[in-house]
């Protein structure tokens, strides 16, 4: 068990300000200067500094951890002819804050020991929650009686990179050349484009498109239908009604009908009436549903190489698995969770504790993460909360894994940000519908 070094709460740093500053001239050099010249030589040095200020904030930072103020500027000294933004941050109680005041891109830990490097880095990661908030590489300075053990820190994500430098060797630029590479991998991080499982995803939901629209035309063409058919009985029942009239006029049948004589005349004109005013009005409501039926049918055809497309595409996001990372301290159930999300295709991350997820999740995107609540280091509910507050890993979905299921539980884990849990010990089958669901929601818009 490592001891606990205490730091205390960071403090943000005044945030740089732009002012325009100007060098002393000699007596009377400016004001000979014509006020067009002046203003000119005003925004010029307004430039300069704006200038100046872009590339102080946008350069890469490197900041020395330690315990000591001489190996510290050993360090400094080995990369500055390199590197124009090398920090020191070597006070007891200055961890944190000299974090959010440089912001580095890489951070060295140049302690004596593998022990202080650990325990500098977890107390950080404890008290300062922009750490897992930035894309952060980590170099340790390690001797050769810890190798072994440094090497195994940085395979599981502990730590990025370790340099054999206790005592000093004559390979001193081994060390820059880890800091490049570490530059490098979050230039190519900061640079790189959707992930595999991002485009299985919109694939998968994608492939619903051909369904829908499907659904839809055929909906339409019923409808269409609907409206021919009616329209038709309509023109059907208007020409019955004429006839019976006409009839009726006829035979003399109706009250009005006093005048037989003109009978003939009478249905005549109804008759006209019939072919000539009623049915091509009828006739021509019908003819407006054809285009409307025809359009269904290219619709159909001019997005078939699209579904076509979009099938082909969700047939190759079905060969992408899904990936999980599982974070719990209990091998035992790391290995039951193992053997059943394997078999159900999932591909799979381990982290033993919140600082492990934390350190891997600077590099993966999983699609889902399994949080043990009770963990030690950081347990899963603060380590829930830090994800949250991370945009790239906010809308990815948690499911804590806890051993109690009590009302507080449950309110714990939804604040959070859960979306889900299970007790221990649980279903296989209703992790994996749990699983399943929690993955199909975080889809939808």
């Amino acid at each position: 068990m490592l001891g606990t070094l205490r730091f205390a709460q960071p403090t943000i740093a005044a945030q740089p300000t732009i002012a325009a500053s100007f060098k002393l001239h000699p007596a009377g050099s400016l004001c000979s200067l014509t006020h067009g010249q002046q203003t000119a030589l005003t925004l010029r040095s307004i430039d300069i500094h704006l200038v100046q200020y872009t590339m102080e904030t946008t350069a890469d930072t490197i900041l020395i951890a330690s315990d000591s103020p001489g190996d510290a500027a050993l360090v400094k000294s080995l990369l500055h002819a390199e590197f124009n933004h090398v920090y020191i941050s070597t006070g007891a109680n200055k961890g944190p804050g000299d974090f959010v005041r440089f912001r580095p891109d890489v951070l060295v830990l140049a302690f004596d020991t593998l022990e202080k490097s650990e325990r500098y880095f977890l107390e950080l990661n404890r008290m300062c929650e922009e750490v897992p908030q930035r894309p952060l590489r980590t170099v340790i300075l390690c001797n050769r009686h810890e190798i072994a053990q440094v090497y195994a820190l940085c395979k599981k994500g502990y730590f990025d990179d370790y340099i054999l430098f206790w005592p000093m060797t004559d390979d001193a630029s081994r060390l820059a050349m880890s800091i490049h590479h570490a530059l490098h991998n979050l230039a190519a991080l900061k640079t790189k484009g959707p992930s595999v499982s991002e485009f299985a995803a919109h694939a998968r939901h994608l492939a619903e498109l051909g369904t829908k629209l499907d659904r839809q035309i055929v909906q339409g063409g019923l409808h269409i239908e609907v409206a021919s058919q009616a329209l038709a009985r309509a023109s059907q029942e208007v020409d019955t009604a004429l006839d019976r009239f006409s009839r009726r006029l006829v035979a003399g049948s109706t009250p009005d009908s006093t005048v037989l004589e003109g009978a003939d005349g009478i249905q005549r004109e109804i008759s006209r009436v019939q072919h000539e005013e009623v049915q091509p009005q009828f006739r021509a409501a019908i003819e407006t549903t054809m285009p409307l039926k025809q359009w269904a049918q290219d619709l159909k055809q001019d997005c078939a190489p699209l579904l076509k497309s979009a099938l082909a595409l969700h047939a190759l996001a079905e060969r992408v698995q899904p990936t999980v990372l599982v974070v719990d301290d209990d091998e035992v159930q790391r290995v039951i969770i193992d053997n059943l999300l394997t078999a159900h295709d999932y591909n799979l991350l381990f982290a033993r504790d919140g600082m492990e997820a934390l350190n891997v999740l600077r590099d993966k995107r999983p699609d889902l993460i399994l949080m043990d609540m009770l963990m030690p280091n950081m347990n899963g509910l603060e380590t829930t909360r830090r994800l949250r507050a991370i945009p790239d890993l906010a809308r990815t979905p948690v499911i804590m894994i806890t051993g109690k299921s009590g009302e507080e539980v449950v309110v714990d884990c939804r604040k959070a940000g859960a979306v889900d849990f299970v007790v221990k010990p649980f279903d296989p089958a209703v992790l994996v519908d749990k699983i399943n669901r929690a993955l199909k929601a975080a889809l939808l818009p």
